[in-house]
């Protein structure tokens, strides 16, 4: 169950493009929570720690290899400038843990302060995450173009776990992962469209029954999408099956 009791939460984002992360998290629901105060987002350009006159952030690899990598300077002076005592440093890069609901309801429940790392070309300098990191993330396993697409990913899915965030509470428990199993099919208005019917026990009123019903058409949806989930639940719960 992902209903968390947190402190507000406040995320420093450092990236060579700021504006890829700070456009999506301005409007809609996290915008709304930035508005109220329950969340506050600063995006950071790394370049605006550089020293040189040319705003250098990135450098050749050492030993050779393709690409760029971002160097080691601005991002330690803009860590150290951000850093609090209860600072938690995330990397996004394809070689971190992957990034799943548990981990966001982590670190949405820890509140207090993050700072999200993105890198970019061929990532950072070692040295950032000796020293620096506390956790590297991945969401999966492909290549984007840089980080901060990715960091957008992660401040949505735990933000929307931040109380008062989402209209209903309920919202971030009756939903796919929350229990290990993806959610089950939803209908709307109309009850009847293009001849395609609501299921009628949806429409009954038989609260208990239209439990049961989600949660074998809930069975049924994981078995079919995501067998790894489906092995792992028949793992902790071996008398549960499919009706």
């Amino acid at each position: 169950m992902f209903f968390l009791m947190a402190a507000k939460l406040t995320i420093d984002v450092l990236s060579l493009f700021p504006d890829m992360v700070e456009a999506p998290l301005g409007g809609s629901i996290l915008g709304k929570a930035r508005d109220r105060g329950l969340l506050e987002i600063r995006c950071h350009n790394i370049r605006d720690w550089t020293t040189d006159k040319h705003r250098k952030t990135d450098d050749y690899l050492c030993g050779g290899g393709q690409g760029m990598l971002l160097k080691p300077e601005p991002i330690f002076a803009a860590v150290e400038e951000l850093r609090r005592r209860e600072t938690r440093v995330v990397l996004m890069t394809p070689q971190g843990r992957t990034f799943n609901q548990s981990l966001a309801a982590e670190l949405a429940a820890s509140g207090g302060h993050l700072i999200i790392l993105c890198g970019h070309y061929e990532g950072v300098d070692h040295r950032v995450v000796e020293e620096l990191v506390d956790m590297e993330l991945s969401i999966g396993d492909y290549i984007l173009t840089n980080g901060a697409i990715a960091s957008v990913v992660v401040i949505d899915a735990v933000a929307r776990l931040i109380p008062g965030v989402l209209g209903d509470e309920r919202s971030s428990v009756d939903e796919s992962f929350s229990n290990g199993l993806l959610e089950a099919p939803a209908y709307t208005k109309p009850n009847v469209f293009r001849g395609l019917a609501v299921p009628e026990i949806l429409l009954g009123g038989n609260h208990p029954a239209i439990e049961k019903w989600k949660h074998g058409k809930s069975l049924e949806r994981t078995r079919l999408n995501r067998p790894d989930l489906w092995r792992k639940w028949l793992e902790s719960h071996p008398g549960d099956a499919i009706e």
